[in-house]
């Protein structure tokens, strides 16, 4: 067995600081706190407000209920989506806008590339005027910019620079529709476009009709063109309300004069629309019958024009802000409790600190302090940075490049120390320190080294993000080097995951021989995982097939059924090492040493089980170019294991807690992961599922996606049996179980939490960005799906150590009865 870091603390100093029970009731109610802040935080910013399905069709020619009466268009005919592509063309030029980042908007480059834009404007309505002249039907310009930009290059803020863009609608020559300088909005673009075109409005469309840009048009046109786009909004508006039809509405305000330019109603938005839709109708029905009766005069045709359009845009100002009105109260509690949460965590894990690690003054001749003070302040930097560049789009886009930065450069101070913690600071004192001594530090150099190396080969192994993943990686070069290669590293990795599964185990030979079946058990797992990736992966075989379904079930029911049965019996199986004591050496030495050895070979033992059961499961579900970084990731965290265990009291361990956590991130890049939605391996989720089943396939998705967070979760379990407990005989249970489960449960949620609180407080005041929800919100999406993994990771820390030491406590307690009746009788 490895090494075991001793605790420098003075038990009987804890005794009389905040008890296990204050501990685990506060850190309990800290999660809630987080998790109904967190909840009240997303129904608040993302709330579920009812749309329409489906795509326009012919109901859109018809009025929305039977009391809301108007002539219905028989002659409409609906058209496929094939046919509706062949009535627009869209070109998106993009040259502008990277002149503009270059330099800004009175960049030299900026009157060129406006003039080149002239010229390729003019060159296209050139040719729609040819076009129409030979009568090959009418064309319609339509000139828009998607966003404005600032005086230094920069867009996708809500200011006026950033928001105020140009729509230009460049019709046929004989049009006489007036050139105009009316501010509209964005969504008024849809509902314009489609019945100029002749096609139903989207069914869920906020705007309404650029009015201006259907003259020259007849009357009963232009009332049909503005009924069909009343219709569209009335449905939208009775899809979010309680009343079901439009004749449920009733109008109690008083009417005022349309020709003032003012609203007809006072009230609620709801109200006002429902009055102004109806009064609309009411006018388009009489002018309708007094056209009849060519009766109808130009006022008549005003009003009815102006009721119209005063509902719809009172009915798309009230969708618009139905959309877009947040509810501060609920936001601000919901805030609230996440820093409440987070500032409760931190406290404790403060508190925990403070007793186990006490605090001496500084003095010149205590330089070993300072020096291991760095890596706690760049423990803390590390997530700084990383809140810091939340607030960028840009860097969310590209966070992988931080987290293997810091996560790089973390290490690369642990190296320093190591190096530091030598007599003077020189390695050549290796060869003259102690034996014990200089093999530690070797251990530890040769430790970081390795983790060091293996970051590096992680972040060239995908170039992620969105800006530069068209750049060279090791991946792209092993799918171009052909599908041998990558099987060539498939089975490499396989094998080395193995490898180190049977290492690991047999240092437990000695305890049990039940091990050597448990390991028996493991290597039949990586057999099977190596015979399906041998066989399917990279073969062609869709992943539904009967027979690939058939045997990745296997694999799933195999691994769960090893790694529940291995940790749920690991205490009684290697309880069973005290029989071969001296029964007097028992007696005397049982509740503290072998009680303590027990507890940690099964921690030990169930540590090993969660690591290489992830990792073979992994080996099934990732990508076939992915199989190789599951085995750095997993050599990397059984380095920092190793490295830790040989740090003595130097390491503190809250420090290598947080390590595991950086590396668990970093990693989640590694796999090639983004903060876009597109990355997401949804292909894969539907390995071993003959059917579409949204839970298991969900399942598999987050186990594909979280792959390395949780992997580090999962190896705290392995790093808890690292250390000696025996200090701790002396503590009671309650105290046991807080230093034992203290730091592996606080410092990955308070990690969290500060990341979650931070992005939720950016998310709140990015809300209005041009990005939000192409860039902000899914970065939420995935902290929000952290938070989750984090959750369920020390949720399953804390049970099996919970477990496997009442377990051991209980065994323990009966065997000692047992021989004390033996050495009585």
């Amino acid at each position: 067995m490895p090494a075991f870091i001793t605790y420098n603390t003075k038990i009987r100093q804890t005794m009389a600081s905040l008890t296990c029970t204050k501990f685990t009731l506060l850190a309990a109610a800290a999660i809630l706190l987080q998790i109904t802040g967190l909840s009240l935080f997303v129904f608040g910013f993302f709330p579920i407000r009812p749309a329409l399905s489906g795509v326009s069709g012919p109901e859109s020619f018809r009025p929305p209920s039977a009391s809301c009466d108007s002539f219905e268009d028989q002659n409409f005919t609906a058209l496929h989506p094939d046919q509706l592509k062949s009535l627009y063309q869209v070109l998106h030029y993009l040259g502008l806008d990277h002149v503009g980042h270059l330099g800004g908007r009175s960049s030299i480059l900026m009157g060129p590339k406006l003039q080149e834009m002239d010229e390729v404007i003019k060159m296209i309505h050139l040719s729609t005027i040819q076009t129409q002249e030979s009568g090959h039907g009418r064309t319609l310009l339509v000139v828009v910019s998607d966003h404005g930009m600032q005086n230094n290059g920069n867009h996708g803020g809500s200011s006026y620079e950033e928001t105020d863009s140009l729509a230009l609608f460049i019709g046929p020559r004989n049009s006489h529709a007036s050139a105009t300088d009316d501010t509209i909005n964005q969504v008024d673009i849809a509902p314009t476009l489609a019945l100029l075109f002749g096609v139903p409005i989207p069914k869920n469309n906020a705007g309404h009709l650029i009015v201006d840009l259907f003259h020259p048009i007849e009357d009963h046109q232009l009332l049909r063109v503005l009924e069909l786009n009343s219709w569209q909004l009335l449905r939208l508006l009775q899809a979010q309300s309680t009343d079901s039809t439009c004749g449920s509405f009733i109008c109690q305000a008083v009417k005022k004069d349309y020709s003032s330019g003012l609203d007809e109603y006072e009230g609620s938005l709801e109200e006002i629309s429902s009055c102004l839709y109806l009064d609309a109708a009411a006018l388009h029905r009489s002018w309708k019958s007094k056209h009849a009766l060519r009766s109808a005069s130009n006022d008549d045709l005003l009003c009815t024009v102006l009721a119209y359009s005063e509902f719809l845009r009172t009915a798309s100002k009230q969708l618009s802000h139905r959309a877009t009105d947040k509810p501060i109260g609920l936001l601000a509690s919901g805030i609230m409790a996440m820093l409440l949460s987070c500032a409760m965590l931190l406290g404790l894990l403060f508190k925990l600190d403070k007793e186990i690690y006490p605090r001496r003054e500084p003095s010149l001749s205590n330089l070993q302090i300072y020096k291991f003070q760095l890596a706690e302040v760049l423990a803390v930097v590390v997530m700084v940075v990383i809140v810091l560049s939340m607030g960028s789009s840009s860097l969310v886009e590209e966070e992988q490049y931080l987290w293997h930065f810091m996560t790089s450069t973390f290490f690369l101070v642990l190296l320093r120390q190591t190096i530091q913690s030598t007599k003077g600071g020189d390695l050549s004192n290796l060869l003259n320190s102690s034996m014990g001594n200089g093999n530690r530090t070797c251990i530890q150099l040769c430790s970081i080294a390795v983790i060091v190396i293996s970051l590096r080969i992680l972040r060239g192994w995908h170039q992620g993000g969105v800006n530069w993943t068209h750049l060279p990686d090791i991946s792209k070069s092993l799918e171009m080097a052909g599908s041998s290669c990558i099987k060539s590293f498939q089975l490499l990795s396989v094998v080395l995951v193995i490898s180190l599964c049977l290492y690991a185990l047999s240092s437990l030979w000695s305890k049990s021989y039940i091990i050597i079946v448990i390991e028996l058990s493991y290597l039949c797992a990586g057999l099977l995982v190596l015979q399906y990736v041998i066989k399917y992966q990279g073969s062609g075989i869709a992943a539904s097939d009967n027979d690939a379904s058939l045997a990745a079930r296997l694999i799933y029911a195999f691994l769960v059924m090893l790694t529940t049965g291995t940790v749920i019996a690991s205490p009684w199986v290697l309880s069973f090492q005290n029989s071969h004591t001296d029964l007097q050496d028992l007696t005397s030495n049982f509740q503290s040493m072998d009680l303590s050895l027990l507890i940690k070979d099964s921690l030990f033992l169930s540590g090993t089980t969660y690591m290489f059961g992830w990792c073979l499961l992994q080996l099934l579900l990732q990508q076939p170019v992915n199989l190789m970084p599951i085995s750095l990731l997993l050599i990397q965290i059984l380095a920092t294991i190793y490295y830790a265990s040989h740090g003595g009291a130097d390491v503190k361990q809250w420090i290598e807690i947080a390590a595991l956590y950086y590396l668990g991130m970093a990693g989640h890049f590694s796999l090639g992961n983004t903060n876009t939605l597109a990355t997401i391996d949804v292909a894969r989720a539907f390995i071993g599922i003959s059917s579409h089943s949204t839970v298991l396939s969900g399942l598999i998705m987050f186990a594909i996606t979280y792959a390395s967070p949780m992997l580090a979760l999962l190896s705290m379990v392995m790093s808890i049996s690292m250390k000696d407990i025996n200090p701790l005989r002396e503590a009671n249970m309650g105290q046991l179980f807080k230093m034992i489960l203290g730091f592996p449960c606080l410092v990955p949620l308070a990690l969290n939490s500060l990341l979650l609180v931070a992005y939720t407080i950016i998310l709140l005041l990015m809300r209005n960005h041009l990005f939000i929800w192409t860039v902000f919100s899914p970065k939420y999406m995935y902290i929000v799906v952290t938070t989750v993994c984090v959750l369920v990771g020390v949720l399953i820390v804390a049970s099996t150590v919970t477990y496997i030491i009442c377990a051991s406590v209980f065994l323990g307690r009966r065997q000692y009865k047992d021989h004390n009746s033996c050495v009585n009788s």
